[in-house]
């Protein structure tokens, strides 16, 4: 990636929605070289993707858990399975440490956590333990990669 590519990241990360021909006067290029260099930066699996921000709580869901999960080791793959195929569990983190895992869930309420942990979670296939910590509020929920670089 040359200083061109890091700009267009930069500039798309801001706003995906931006036309090529935007894009390109951002970053000092026309709109068809602009609009190549995206395609290569898709197919070379720089940018993944493309989607909205939706705010969890204007849908109702006003509760954001991370859960700490140990799983048996013979396990873990069936473990990942059921996650992939779980609707609360926004994220899942294989992590070093006293955990196997680290869940982002979001839930309507507390009661509707506690019945998600106590019915469904808890019961995942090889799941000996787990613990729950409840945000209160957001401080950062999306960093830039191209800041870091």
């Amino acid at each position: 990636m040359d200083g061109i590519d890091f700009k267009i990241v930069q500039a798309l990360e801001v706003d995906g929605r931006m036309s090529f021909a935007a894009l390109g006067d951002a970053v000092g290029l026309s709109k068809t070289p602009c609009w190549a260099r995206v395609k290569d930066l898709e197919n070379r699996g720089v940018i993944e993707g493309y989607g909205a921000r939706v705010s969890a709580e204007a849908l109702g869901l006003g509760i954001r858990a991370l859960v700490n999960v140990v799983v048996s080791f013979d396990q873990y793959e069936v473990f990942e399975q059921a996650i992939l195929a779980h609707a609360s569990v926004r994220s899942c983190h294989a992590v070093t440490g006293e955990y196997d895992y680290v869940l982002e869930v979001l839930a309507p309420d507390m009661a509707d956590l506690d019945t998600l942990l106590r019915t469904n979670l808890s019961r995942l296939p090889g799941v000996t333990r787990f613990n729950t910590s409840i945000t209160t509020r957001m401080i950062k929920t999306a960093g830039s990669y191209s800041d870091m670089l």
